[in-house]
């Protein structure tokens, strides 16, 4: 009222106006609003890891849909492999994205092992790897999207000066470098942890031994002095004599799960059955109480041998025997496959066996020619363990070749042929074909294509377990009794 009196001589009229500073907020807000909105688009990350005999260092480049730039670079304050700098990057980046509220992103990495691996088209067969593998997995929950892609090193040079600790940069952006150190990896890889005062069953009979100490109860006390004669104490650990077996380690249960993994799993693995792998456990070293109960009960946990184990639907029947009095003087061979096309374009297994220590010779090969087959009879057969006697074989045209059999009979092989219907005259190149298919299912999982690299390891697993016929190894029939050397737990179970 005031300004409208003061103003009627002026021949002015005053209007309030009372949303005036509402509507210069709705003008500032329009005019600063993007054209489109970026809540829904993902965020672009570019990393990149390097190590060389200076250090071990990582960049990370993230971009956001409206065009801000943040880069980050790492250094590593210790020793890293290509493949674990290029996983420290990926988890750092991960981090700084999800500290930003980044919902979707893109990750690009010029290392094609480290995008498969994380998108589960390869297999994680390195222990320390496996480790950002499963952190990698655990910091993906924070995102509503994850795209982790490959590209080429040439399309990734930013990422890898700032890996470099290079300090290039491009105008016309808003960009803020970054510099951290980073002291330690960001996974551990500890050992098995031993306490010794962990109390126990090994407890009570090594302070029995030690120190005579006994339980309260009479019943206790006369059952452990009753056990206390097949155990003895050498430097302060404790062992089990047995009547056709050298001392035992004893371990506890924490032990015990360690060595029923790398016996089942690591690299003399081959997915055994419970009895089998109870008597691997045995000539490896090693003894607890529960030990057939517990293997038993590890297979049944095992997914891939659940998943790829064998429904026998037979009654089981008697063994009948193959006459074979002497080492390689009988062996069968055949042919795998096709299999899925593997590198070197190799798509056939050419597999040979002997009949009397069981020990397997395999070769990957692109083509079964007759000339093939010759070539690798003379190479693992011959040149190594002397002429057989002779060799078992079906009617495949490979085998009946004139030339293939002229090379046998000037080597005095004889060569027998099974008949068409009744390939069981061959049965234990058959018993092999179906071992070496069983295993590589079941390490091989859906990456059916890498069944050429897991061959030697397949082998190699069935050469050390020991078979139901001869109970012993094919390896300690061939090589001698210096094959098996029990070692500490924490490290692999034969050498």
């Amino acid at each position: 009222m005031a300004w409208s009196v003061e103003l009627l001589e002026f021949d002015v009229a005053f209007e309030p106006r009372s949303l005036i500073k509402l509507q210069h907020l709705a003008d500032f807000v329009n005019e600063l609003t993007p054209s489109r909105c970026f809540e829904d688009e993902p965020w672009t990350m570019h990393v990149d890891g390097s190590s060389n005999a200076q250090g071990s260092s990582a960049g990370i480049i993230l971009a956001s849909p409206s065009g801000i730039t943040v880069e980050q670079s790492l250094w590593f304050g210790f020793r890293a492999s290509n493949n674990q700098a290029e996983y420290e990057a990926l988890i750092v980046g991960m981090r700084l994205a999800s500290e930003m509220g980044v919902k979707k992103i893109i990750c690009w990495t010029d290392s094609k092992i480290v995008a498969e691996q994380v998108n589960d088209n390869f297999q994680v067969k390195d222990s320390y790897l496996l480790r950002y593998y499963h952190l990698f997995q655990q910091l993906k929950e924070h995102f509503n999207e994850v795209q982790i892609r490959h590209t080429l090193r040439n399309n990734n040079e930013r990422a890898d000066q700032l890996a470099r600790l290079a300090s290039n940069r491009k105008p016309g952006q808003l960009r803020s470098t970054i510099h951290l150190e980073i002291p330690t990896p960001s996974v551990t890889f500890e050992c098995m942890a031993i306490n010794e005062d962990a109390p126990s069953w090994i407890t009570p009979i090594r302070k029995y031994i030690v120190n005579g100490e006994l339980p309260a109860d009479h019943m206790e006390a006369k059952k452990l002095r009753t056990q206390e004669a097949r155990y003895s104490v050498v430097a302060n650990e404790l062992y089990r004599r047995g009547f056709s077996t050298p001392l035992l380690k004893c371990i506890d249960n924490h032990q015990a799960d360690y060595v029923l993994q790398e016996i089942h799993e690591g690299i003399c693995g081959s997915h055994s059955v419970g009895r089998t792998m109870a008597a691997k456990v045995l000539r490896a070293g090693y003894y607890w109480p529960t030990l057939k109960g517990d293997c038993a009960e590890f297979v049944k946990k095992c997914v891939q041998c659940q998943k790829h184990g064998n429904l026998i639907h037979a009654s089981t029947a008697e063994l009948h025997s193959i006459s074979s009095p002497l080492p390689f003087s009988l062996w069968g061979i055949d042919v795998l496959g096709p299999f899925p096309m593997a590198k070197g374009q190799v798509k056939f297994l050419l597999v040979i066996v002997d009949y009397f220590t069981k020990w397997i010779e395999a070769e990957p090969l692109a083509y079964i020619f007759a000339a093939n087959v010759q070539k690798f009879v003379w190479k693992n057969i011959v040149t190594r363990f002397g002429i057989p006697h002779a060799i078992v074989s079906d009617n495949g045209l490979q085998f009946t070749n004139k030339k293939f059999n002229s090379f046998l009979e000037n080597l005095g092989i004889r060569h027998r042929f099974t008949l068409v219907e009744h390939p069981q005259s061959n049965g234990q190149a058959e018993a092999a074909n179906k071992v070496i298919l069983t295993e590589l299912k079941k390490r091989l999982g859906s990456a059916k294509g890498a069944w050429a690299e897991e061959l030697p390891e397949v082998l190699w697993a069935y050469q050390c377990t020991p078979q139901s016929t001869t109970k012993e190894t094919p390896f300690l029939l061939t090589y001698g009794d210096d094959a098996m050397i029990p070692v500490e737990v924490g490290e692999p179970s034969f050498r």
